[in-house]
């Protein structure tokens, strides 16, 4: 038997053991490194001469349209948005100070290993992402690439809260921002809103 028969064999044995999550035309959903996208439609299309159903998914901060395999969901990482419930926890994570590293790191070090947490498509580890380098940039300028990975975070961040509390992205901003901003009496608990 070939590679290309093995593998296929294995698809189908996995397929059918395999609960796959499946999302319908118009459903939001988050696509890892990229945010927040709606599945535009369903097609099928022929790829090397197979014959497969893909999510057309187009992402809703910069229009990207995404091809996703039906059957390959949990692979690439697509899930739903977060619960509303689950939005104070995200904010707990921001607020977390002491488990930060204490050793000084290498910007492109940091960099890998943002980068590797941001690819895990899990809002918690972009919200440690946003963190650590909130913080970082309080003490020194950051990095070109670590800017563009804390305005990725960010990004991803306020799509993904707003979306799932269903308000506007300038209230999650205003409500991160003032996460790292010195303490004051004034200061409210947005966890709790």
């Amino acid at each position: 038997m070939n590679k290309k028969a093995a593998k296929q064999l294995t698809h189908l044995a996995n397929q059918k053991f395999q609960e796959v999550r499946e999302f319908k035309v118009g459903d939001l959903a988050v696509y890892p490194a990229h945010g927040v996208g709606r599945i535009n439609s369903i097609e099928t299309r022929m790829v090397n001469g197979e014959t497969h159903d893909f999510y057309m998914m187009k992402i809703i901060e910069n229009e990207m349209l995404i091809m996703i395999p039906t059957w390959n969901v949990e692979q690439v990482g697509l899930r739903d948005i977060i619960d509303e419930e689950e939005v104070p926890k995200v904010y707990d994570v921001m607020k977390k100070r002491e488990n930060i590293a204490a050793e000084p790191q290498t910007w492109n070090r940091r960099y890998r290993e943002y980068m590797d947490k941001i690819k895990t498509g899990s809002l918690y580890d972009v919200a440690e992402v946003f963190r650590d380098l909130s913080l970082l940039k309080v003490n020194k300028d950051l990095s070109f690439g670590e800017r563009k990975l804390y305005d990725t975070a960010q990004t991803l961040l306020v799509m993904e809260l707003s979306t799932a509390r269903n308000i506007d992205e300038k209230t999650i901003l205003s409500e991160m921002e003032l996460l790292f901003a010195t303490k004051t009496p004034e200061s409210a608990d947005i966890s709790d809103k």
